[in-house]
């Protein structure tokens, strides 16, 4: 007569020992099939995007969940200003050759043929509004920052450009054309968004964007022009030069 103990335990052995061939099955299954994936995207012909079609495929799918899912009241966890680094990293100089005076212009395309230009006391002019956020970067860094200057909500409102707010981007190129972005206007409305002018409560330095840059803090840094020199609008997506250059068009976080 078999011994009832003895036999559980065979069942029970027999019992992991399926277990055990069933994940090792599904590992390799998994892991054969990550190969071939991988070798299917990395031999597959980029398109004029300087993307892979299935990359990019991947990319507008993630968009389109992070619009759908977007809010108008979120916002970026705020720091206290003692928590933001005192010399902000300067991280690429894309359009950023030479040094401005005075001169400088922010030139508003609100139409074709209809262009308002601005100086930077006009955006001045406009109630300020301080941001502490953590400016996160594609590359992997991050730092806490303290940013000044005007909401572009403030900044639509107080220069008649209510009407322009309904198209879905906004882009913005700086002076010498190199570097240009476009950012969806949900974004761009979301009330940290600024028309930065100081960093620490100082004006702006050349190497971070003087005499005005973006700061938008729901987006990675490469959607944070520095330097803007046009602004337009638009209900296509506006050129933007990382987007060019293969990396996620709408860049959220």
């Amino acid at each position: 007569m078999s011994d009832p103990a003895q036999e559980k335990d065979k069942a029970v052995q027999r019992e992991i020992s399926r277990r055990t061939i069933m994940s090792f099955s599904v590992f390799f299954v998994c892991m054969a099939l990550g190969v071939f994936l991988f070798l299917k995207l990395y031999h597959e012909p980029a398109s004029a995007d300087n993307v892979q079609p299935t990359l990019r495929t991947v990319f507008k799918t993630n968009e389109k969940l992070f619009s759908l899912f977007y809010s108008k009241i979120r916002q970026a966890r705020s720091f206290k200003k003692k928590d933001a680094v005192p010399n902000a990293r300067v991280n690429g100089d894309v359009g950023m050759g030479g040094t401005l005076d005075t001169s400088w212009r922010l030139k508003v395309v609100r139409k074709p043929g209809d262009t308002l230009v601005l100086t930077l006391d006009d955006i001045k002019a406009l109630p300020k509004t301080e941001v502490v956020f953590d400016f996160k970067c594609v590359e992997g860094w991050s730092q806490v920052t303290y940013w000044g200057g005007a909401r572009f909500s403030d900044f639509l409102q107080k220069y008649n450009l209510v009407s322009q707010s309904t198209m879905k981007y906004v882009g913005m190129i700086t002076p010498d054309g190199t570097y240009y972005v476009g950012n969806d206007m949900p974004s761009m409305m979301q009330p940290q968004t600024l028309l930065c002018y100081e960093l620490n409560g100082k004006p702006l330095p050349q190497n971070q964007g003087y005499p005005l840059r973006l700061i938008i803090p729901v987006k990675y840094g490469i959607k944070h022009l520095k330097r803007i020199g046009i602004m337009y609008f638009s209900n296509e997506k506006p050129k933007d030069y990382w987007a060019e250059q293969g990396y996620d068009y709408y860049s959220g976080l």
